[in-house]
């Protein structure tokens, strides 16, 4: 029986992933603090130590930035939920969402505008981004209607509406807000910000 050998990377490969994973992280640390439209190239190679048309051996475009730490974030996302035990379908999205909030408050979620043509069509072209995208979907969407079937979540709306409720938690200024009260710690804000996104704002 023949056994396949892989090849191990060579220094300068390993060199060439250690600063691409450099590049990726000091991105989403841009994104997370000053969003998509104030970040440079400039500033990222900066940042990372390295001069700008190295990094663009890496990357070619601010937009492949950006989509590069989509990318890592949906990876996260989709190992956090493969060792998530088993539960009902609703504790799994609150789970979910926790974990959204968690990522936001520690400064590692990426801040994307609703609305940028360019950087929309290079996360629509990038397919590990989109297959990522679809998986996290696929299993969310699953536990909403499960959870609606089992009268756990209003059957009423649209398994869309609250599909999107919950990814818009990694772009919510409420946590933002509550902290610079000083009144809550980040644990206190996560519990806040669920409540309201699962039970809502009604006495009861």
């Amino acid at each position: 029986m023949r056994t396949e050998v892989t090849a191990k990377p060579s220094f300068k490969q390993q060199m060439l992933k250690a600063r691409e994973a450099a590049i990726v992280q000091t991105v989403n640390r841009l994104l997370a603090e000053k969003g998509f439209d104030a970040m440079t190239v400039d500033e990222v190679a900066a940042q990372v130590g390295i001069a700008k048309a190295s990094l663009y051996k890496h990357f070619s475009s601010k937009e492949e930035l950006a989509a590069a730490a989509m990318v890592s974030v949906m990876h996260r996302a989709q190992a956090f939920i493969a060792e998530l035990p088993e539960a009902p379908p609703l504790q799994q999205l609150r789970a979910v969402v926790r974990w959204i909030l968690e990522v936001k408050l520690a400064g590692d979620m990426p801040s994307l505008p609703s609305q940028n043509s360019s950087l929309r069509a290079t996360l629509m072209a990038n397919t590990d981004y989109m297959d990522g995208l679809m998986d996290v979907s696929d299993r969310l969407g699953a536990w909403i209607e499960a959870a609606q079937a089992s009268g756990d979540l209003n059957p009423k709306l649209p398994a869309i509406a609250i599909l999107y409720t919950c990814y818009a938690r990694a772009c919510d200024p409420v946590l933002e807000f509550l902290r610079m009260g000083d009144l809550y710690d980040d644990a206190q804000i996560i519990e806040l910000v669920l409540a309201t996104c699962f039970e809502g704002l009604n006495a009861g």
